[in-house]
């Protein structure tokens, strides 16, 4: 017990950084959602469903190459995926039962497996080619480890990049499915609709991890400077 108390005073977590399109909005919601959350139900729940959410949408992504009807279901998963992974974490600010280092490392590990099964899903559906579906995988999973180091060596844990954020990422989802309906190519049949979109999302999120590291590798750099390093 003792030493369960010292690692709790000395655990500091680490700050927020959410500056997507949507935070603000999102925030009052999820922040209304939470106060009127049944009492039966807790953080521990909506993580599962969010978990549970994301491993079915990549499901319904694998079954959607025989029918596009399971596209729809996609979209319905992804929405429970939005409600668990994002209201779990406002219902436990909201009742003051935070759990910050179990909080953290849950929700990011099942995020890192529940992203696995989403592109998998993608990659057998037929409207993404698996090399793109494991670009962004590999991308995800590489500014995932970013933030995680950042969240150590900076104490800030950055949960958007570039006014982009999970939620923008979903929306971009629901947007693609529901656009498979009229169209599954571009450029005169030469790209499929979600391999032309995957590419882009490859280039801006390279971007974004080159921009990050680089900064916060001078950050470091200079915060950490060795005696006689300085320029004279």
């Amino acid at each position: 017990m003792a030493t369960q108390t010292t690692n709790l005073l000395t655990f500091r977590p680490a700050k927020r950084i959410q500056q997507s399109v949507s935070a603000a909005y999102e925030k009052r919601l999820l922040i209304w959602m939470a106060e009127r959350t049944p009492a039966w139900m807790n953080s521990d729940h909506l993580t599962s469903l969010g978990f549970a959410a994301q491993l079915l949408t990549g499901a319904a992504y694998a079954m959607s190459g025989f029918s596009r009807a399971w596209l729809v279901a996609a979209i319905a998963f992804l929405a429970l995926n939005w409600l668990g992974d994002s209201l779990d974490g406002t219902l436990a600010r909201v009742r003051q039962q935070q759990r910050p280092r179990y909080g953290f490392y849950v929700d990011h590990i099942l995020d890192s497996l529940g992203s696995v099964a989403l592109m998998g899903g993608l990659a057998l559906s037929g409207y993404m080619s698996p090399l793109i579906a494991v670009g962004l995988l590999v991308l995800f999973l590489l500014l995932s480890i970013q933030s995680y180091l950042a969240t150590y060596t900076l104490s800030e844990f950055r949960m958007s990049f570039w006014s982009f954020g999970p939620t923008e990422l979903r929306l971009l989802l629901v947007a693609g499915n529901l656009a498979l309906f009229r169209v599954q190519t571009v450029f005169h049949g030469h790209f499929k609709l979600f391999d032309f979109g995957g590419a882009i999302g490859i280039i801006a999120m390279t971007a974004m991890l080159l921009f990050h590291v680089g900064q916060n590798i001078v950050r470091l750099y200079n915060e950490e400077r060795l005696p006689g390093t300085d320029c004279q």
